[in-house]
């Protein structure tokens, strides 16, 4: 797993490291990664390298040093470089001293647009995770006439290093070059890092257990459920599905048959589509009624059930029945409204409630705000439960303080249904008998991966993501077997 950490960590384990470093060689050691991957960039998107030209927009703090030292590396290789001074008063004296050693130029911020049309790259080093808020007016309108490709020093200036938010003006970059660790924004606002590169600066020791994690492919891999020579269908996991209706059959046969196709050793469905569910996945066994389904592991619970007195019976039914619970969609708007389902439930039986931002709204009064790890977390807190709160980051919350983030490869999952997909995933894990707070990690990232692969480039349907489930655990057990 990836360890994320706050930059509050970062700077306590920064000041260990720094007592017992010699002065200057952190910000050397993070200068001169940033300045190979401004290279290999430069390389890239140019053919060369020596003649190329780079622009450093300079902040005061820290991160403006490190790309002043990051051009004079850079002049080693033949680069013109101009370092464009927000504050010149304030600039780091040993990073400009160096630059201007090796022949790097400077220039005003009222010079800076003509410096900055003739770059092939815009390194931001205009403030670090010290910096709160958006862009000061003199450094957006610098940014506004950027139009090379921007590397990011550390994070994009104008964007919170905690919580991604970006309430103003900011920088969008390429690619950003980290050092020491991963920080929250790197995974709470990936549209506005680009490509994110770690220099290691050996900060590690000093850190600590992180405050967020991200499941890797391999992790996904070792996490999943594989039969083994001694299992049966119903070691495997026996998930129940309780979704759907007559007239609206959709939300029952995607969440059954990504449970289906999530190796789940049985999948039961109980609801009115049990007849579509059936005509579609032949290897459900399919029911009318909750009451009537049989034994399960687990439950999914919710999509398209309805919100209605059918509805609240279904859940609290469920709730009732002392296995793990996947709440999603109708589910958690039953919640909402009408909270005393919850006393079916066994204080001790794990729920899992998958929300998106009204959903939360509905369950906690208030949106999630900028801040979307605190507010898994409160809501966590609040209802006893794993909850994964979805959007273009999701977070997912356990009780106990755990938060686990999972970051898509571009929005292909923003299409009708693909909830019910997530849903499906997360019961068939809980019904294998993962740790709830893991079996919603790995479900999120699982279906961010089949996401990406049925996609291939273009739109896809829920229908394409559930056909890609697969093909996406082929993938992660390759990557876990090496």
């Amino acid at each position: 797993m990836q360890g994320i950490w706050t930059t509050e960590r970062i700077r306590e384990a920064e000041g260990k490291l720094f007592a017992v470093t010699p002065e200057g060689e952190l910000m050397r050691r993070a200068s001169f990664g940033l300045a190979t991957h401004v290279a290999e960039l430069l390389a890239e998107r140019t053919g060369g390298v020596a003649g190329r030209r780079v622009v450093l927009l300079v902040g005061s703090g820290d991160n403006g040093g490190d790309a002043l030292w990051a051009g004079a590396f850079l002049r080693r290789r033949g680069v013109a470089v101009t370092a464009v001074l927000l504050k010149p008063e304030k600039a780091h004296a040993k990073g400009l001293a160096a630059l201007k050693r090796s022949g790097g130029r400077t220039a005003s911020v009222e010079d800076g647009p003509q410096w900055i049309a003739k770059a092939d790259v815009v390194v931001d080093g205009i403030v670090g995770i010290s910096g709160t808020g958006a862009l000061r007016p003199g450094a957006a309108a610098l940014v506004d006439h950027v139009r090379a490709p921007i590397v990011a020093v550390d994070l994009p200036s104008g964007v919170d290093p905690d919580t991604g938010a970006a309430d103003g003006p900011h920088v969008t970059a390429t690619l950003t070059v980290t050092f020491g660790a991963p920080k929250p924004v790197h995974a709470l606002a990936p549209q506005q890092c680009g490509e994110i590169v770690l220099v290691d600066i050996g900060l590690r020791p000093e850190l600590g257990d992180p405050d967020l994690l991200r499941l890797e492919p391999a992790d996904l891999g070792e996490l999943w459920p594989v039969p083994g020579p001694d299992d049966d269908k119903y070691t495997q996991g026996v998930v129940g599905i309780a979704a759907g209706s007559a007239t609206y059959p959709g939300a029952a046969v995607l969440a059954s048959g990504s449970a289906v196709h999530a190796t789940a050793g049985m999948v039961r469905y109980a609801g009115p589509a049990a007849d579509v569910v059936r005509a579609r996945w032949p290897e459900i066994v399919a029911t009318g009624s909750v009451t009537d389904a049989g034994r399960v592991q687990a439950w999914v619970v919710g999509p398209g059930i309805g919100t209605g007195s059918d509805g609240r019976d279904v859940l609290r039914h469920i709730l009732g029945q002392g296995v793990p619970v996947c709440a999603d969609a109708d589910a958690t708007t039953i919640i909402a409204q009408h909270p005393d389902v919850l006393d079916a439930r066994d204080p001790e039986t794990p729920l899992v409630l998958t929300p998106h931002a009204g959903e939360y709204e509905r369950l906690m009064g208030s949106r999630p705000g900028a801040d979307r790890v605190k507010a898994a977390r409160t809501a966590a807190s609040k209802y006893d439960a794993v909850v994964l709160l979805k959007g273009h980051c999701t977070v997912i919350a356990a009780p106990d303080g755990r938060v686990a983030v999972n970051t898509p490869r571009g929005s292909w999952l923003a299409t009708a249904g693909s909830g019910d997909v997530l849903t499906g995933l997360i019961g068939s894990l809980l019904a294998a008998g993962l740790d709830p707070w893991l079996a919603a990690a790995a479900g999120a990232q699982l279906h961010s991966l089949a996401g990406s692969l049925a996609a291939e480039g273009v739109p896809t349907s829920a229908s394409g993501l559930v056909d890609a489930i697969p093909e996406a655990i082929r993938a992660v057990r390759a990557a876990a077997l090496g």
